[in-house]
């Protein structure tokens, strides 16, 4: 098993422009079911479920893709 991180990173940096373009914030995911540590998570670009996944992309009517982008360790 690679080491977390070895192979690179999930950036979850678009999810937090869609929803300052929507006008959410992380509260608005909270109040809206994804769980406090789940949030924490996110911000840190740590692993989520692809259930978590799906839920954000249920939320705000989007694709995978809108929120979160591939970072290889390379990446600057």
């Amino acid at each position: 098993m690679a080491n977390y991180g070895a192979n690179g990173y999930i950036d979850f940096s678009k999810l937090w422009t869609i929803l300052d373009r929507k006008g959410y914030n992380k509260q608005w995911l909270k109040n809206n079911g994804i769980h406090s540590n789940t949030v924490a998570k996110l911000t840190k670009n740590e692993n989520v479920t692809c259930e978590v996944i799906c839920n954000l992309c249920k939320l705000l009517n989007c694709q995978p893709g809108d929120i979160m982008e591939y970072k290889n360790n390379l990446s600057t």
